[in-house]
């Protein structure tokens, strides 16, 4: 029996890193994708939010606590759906057998991919590159 290759995608600080390629003033800058208000939650941080402890589905209200500086955006959850369609695009080039978890991740079965890569973490790498 083959040895199966799963390769797992999961592009952290999904919504973030959308803000922050679709407006290049937010590049290197603490984003949180909530809503202010004391009934929010993080949807997402980018990197250099984290870097102040700030995390997905902390409350908002001690998100800002950590990183008064950060700026807040609302989700657009309809442009991070299309972002995530074209990403599994990009998935479909290499596999069929796509499991997705959710809108910034999915898991792949490269076994037998699409572009002949030998290893998965080849295919992992291509993936990476061909998203950024």
């Amino acid at each position: 029996m083959a040895t199966r290759k799963i390769v797992h995608i999961d592009m952290d600080a999904f919504y973030a890193s959308v803000e922050q390629r679709d407006d290049p003033q937010l590049r290197g800058k603490p984003v949180i994708v909530a809503w202010r208000g004391n009934r929010s939650v993080v949807c997402a941080a980018s990197y250099e939010a984290r870097k102040f402890g700030v995390r997905s589905a902390m409350p908002a209200v001690r998100a800002e606590r950590l990183c008064p500086s950060a700026i807040f955006l609302p989700p657009d959850f309809t442009r991070y759906r299309a972002v995530s369609h074209q990403v599994r695009e990009i998935f479909k080039r290499h596999s069929d057998l796509i499991e997705p978890l959710s809108l910034g991740e999915a898991s792949l079965d490269v076994s037998e991919n699409k572009t002949g890569v030998s290893t998965a973490t080849q295919v992992a790498r291509t993936i990476r590159e061909q998203i950024r």
